[in-house]
């Protein structure tokens, strides 16, 4: 195993530092330039009760984000806004439809919520609220527009993404404005007090960073989308996992199938599952980040797994003069950036207009 820097494992850990899977952007071109050029669909993954103490309502809302579309069903439904559930946080510069759970069956005032821009579109009971997390995944629909590229070269890197997935890295809105989450995790690791808003935003940065830097030294090695003795793998969608001793034929089946996936350390105390140089890489990441490492630790957060390669499902696209239509499912906590870095490179700015485009 090659020697680790300090310096590289920093730098690898944020978005636009971090190296691609699968070559070079092939195309340019601008994102978010209306509101509809980004749509995003929630996917429970499962049905309604049709019975039950709550209600829950699938709302589409352009220009508005969870919370301030939470507070607006509130007030309609007379409720609590710590009443009103939902599983995942939306962007706001975009068209998003997502589940919202009110206690009862409130008579919502559906012309003051469309003038708010919020369209309800069903409402259905139910027997329980929903959870942060519940939901099993997003619907993307990008549009790319002003785009410039050869169209046989982005064709080829749609196929590949499409056949082999991308690298699951943390987007870069867990990092905050200019690494100001990062910068929140230094701070927690010399012992400053934090409150219990800026103290989740630096916890969660720090892993993501590790993390990221993992994966980033797994791309370097040819070893992000496949299983060497002394990984884990993990489950599909799932967060269970199992040590992998030796890659035999079934295992490279199930890979090849994306019914499971190697996977990288989210950090905490202790030592992560992994064995030989799969362990010793980790822990030289994690040792590079001290800070970050640091942190998790004294918070007392357990050692995790995250796959390191994430699926494309559903994945379609439109190519057309200067503009590029995309189509895909991601499960939740998966970053449409990593979609997107592996194709194209964001005209302007590119943290700032990527910066919401995430599965959570």
């Amino acid at each position: 195993m090659k020697q680790i820097h300090s310096s590289d494992a920093t730098a690898r850990s944020v978005p636009g530092e971090c190296p691609r899977a699968h070559g070079a952007p092939v195309c340019i071109g601008r994102i978010r330039v209306r509101p509809e050029d980004f749509q995003v669909e929630e996917i429970l993954g499962f049905e309604p009760d049709g019975s039950g103490a709550h209600t829950l309502v699938s709302v589409r809302k352009t220009g508005a984000n969870t919370d301030w579309a939470a507070r607006r069903l509130a007030r309609s439904a007379g409720v609590s806004v710590r009443d009103v559930g939902f599983a995942g946080l939306k962007d706001r510069h975009a068209v998003t439809t997502q589940w919202f759970s009110i206690p009862g069956a409130p008579d919502l005032d559906l012309d003051g919520l469309g003038a708010d821009g919020l369209e309800v579109i069903r409402r259905v009971p139910h027997g329980r609220k929903l959870r942060r997390g519940c939901h099993a995944g997003n619907r993307f629909r990008i549009r790319i527009r002003d785009g410039h590229g050869p169209e046989r070269e982005i064709e080829g890197r749609l196929r590949v993404i499409s056949a082999r997935g991308v690298p699951n890295y943390f987007g870069p809105q867990r990092f905050g404005r200019d690494g100001g989450n990062l910068r929140l995790a230094s701070a927690l690791a010399s012992g400053r007090k934090l409150n219990r808003r800026e103290r989740g935003f630096a916890l969660s940065a720090a892993r993501s960073a590790i993390f990221n830097a993992v994966l980033a030294e797994r791309i370097a090695e040819g070893e992000w989308d496949r299983l060497t003795a002394g990984d884990v793998a993990i489950l599909d969608g799932s967060a269970s996992w199992f040590p992998v001793d030796d890659v035999d034929s079934e295992l490279r089946a199930r890979l090849e199938a994306f019914d499971i996936h190697p996977s990288g350390p989210l950090w905490g105390k202790g030592s992560p599952p992994t064995t030989g140089p799969v362990r010793e890489r980790e822990e030289a990441v994690a040792g590079c980040l001290p800070d970050m490492a640091d942190c998790l630790v004294s918070a007392g957060l357990k050692q995790e797994r995250r796959a390191l390669r994430l699926p494309v499902r559903g994945f379609r696209w439109r190519l057309g003069e200067g503009e590029m239509e995309l189509e895909f499912c991601l499960p939740r906590g998966a970053f449409a950036t990593t979609v997107l870095s592996e194709i194209l490179e964001v005209a302007g700015d590119p943290v700032s207009q990527a910066a919401e485009l995430s599965s959570r």
